[in-house]
């Protein structure tokens, strides 16, 4: 079972990196389940990471085919490997199908990106599709995998769905040869529980965060979630490259308060909530 950690700018998709995270995901948190980052904060995630590890890009829920295929487009062009769309307000399965079908093209054949499908447990909350049936809109239109998240981030995902309802839609996705993820609200002890779903990875950023889903990502705690996966640990990043100052060495990148500050994480964040 792999990691993915989402994060808001290229200081979280470093921190995320070296703390052992499978697919490092560009999304801004303040802005819901699937909140895009914009352009340029996308394509910094992409120089931080530099190819090491695969990036996807959360482009919000699915409103036009014209806008939908742009971001697709703009997403791709940076050089992601998955782009993620919902369908919150979407409750007819062939308009979501048309949706769909709009990302799809460019998804599938720019660059090897792949078109990653988002369903909503809480799905009458979003008013969106039943996550069966985005399962159905994925397999349709040749989506690589599946992922079930949440709208509302204050109860996660295993406190909406049984693990029975869970594991057959984890069932049903490979069936459909998709891959399965689970996100929503997840912490380190759920891990055990999503693999032995057989779920293919989880999707993590309030606990690999000081101060909450709108906080920061931590190298530490994104280290301990990787270690709870029970999946050998990716190749280590390459150090950054170095040049010389007066007292010591920095690395040649913008450098964040974090890293300049040899702390621990939560003394670090308590200081920035007093300022």
């Amino acid at each position: 079972m792999q990691l993915l950690i989402s994060v808001a700018g290229p200081a979280e998709a470093r921190a995320a990196l070296r703390g052992g995270a499978d697919v490092i995901d560009a999304k801004d948190p303040r802005r819901g389940a699937l909140g895009p980052v914009p352009p340029h904060r996308l394509a910094a995630v992409r120089a931080a990471v530099a190819g090491a590890r695969p990036i996807s890009a959360a482009l919000g829920d699915a409103a036009s085919e014209d806008a939908l295929a742009r971001a697709v487009a703009l997403a791709v062009s940076v050089g992601v490997a998955f782009v993620k769309v919902g369908f919150a307000g979407v409750t007819s399965e062939p308009r979501a199908r048309r949706l769909a079908l709009a990302a799809q093209p460019r998804a599938g054949t720019d660059v090897g990106a792949r078109l990653v499908l988002v369903a909503y447990a809480d799905w009458r909350r979003a008013e969106s599709l039943a996550p069966a049936r985005v399962v159905a809109v994925a397999a349709a239109v040749g989506a690589a995998g599946v992922l079930l998240d949440t709208v509302n981030k204050g109860v996660p995902l295993f406190a909406i769905e049984p693990l029975a309802s869970l594991a057959a839609w984890v069932a049903a996705a490979h069936a459909a040869r998709l891959f399965a993820a689970l996100a929503g609200g997840l912490s380190g002890s759920d891990f055990v529980r999503a693999r032995a779903l057989g779920a293919d990875l989880v999707g993590v950023r309030g606990a690999a965060c000081v101060g909450g889903r709108t906080g920061r990502v931590s190298r530490a705690r994104v280290a301990a979630l990787r270690a709870l996966t029970g999946a050998a640990a990716p190749p280590a990043p390459p150090p950054p490259a170095c040049v010389p100052v007066e007292r010591g060495l920095l690395s040649q990148r913008d450098v964040e308060l974090s890293e300049i500050v040899r702390r621990d994480d939560e003394m670090l964040h308590a200081v920035r909530e007093r300022a």
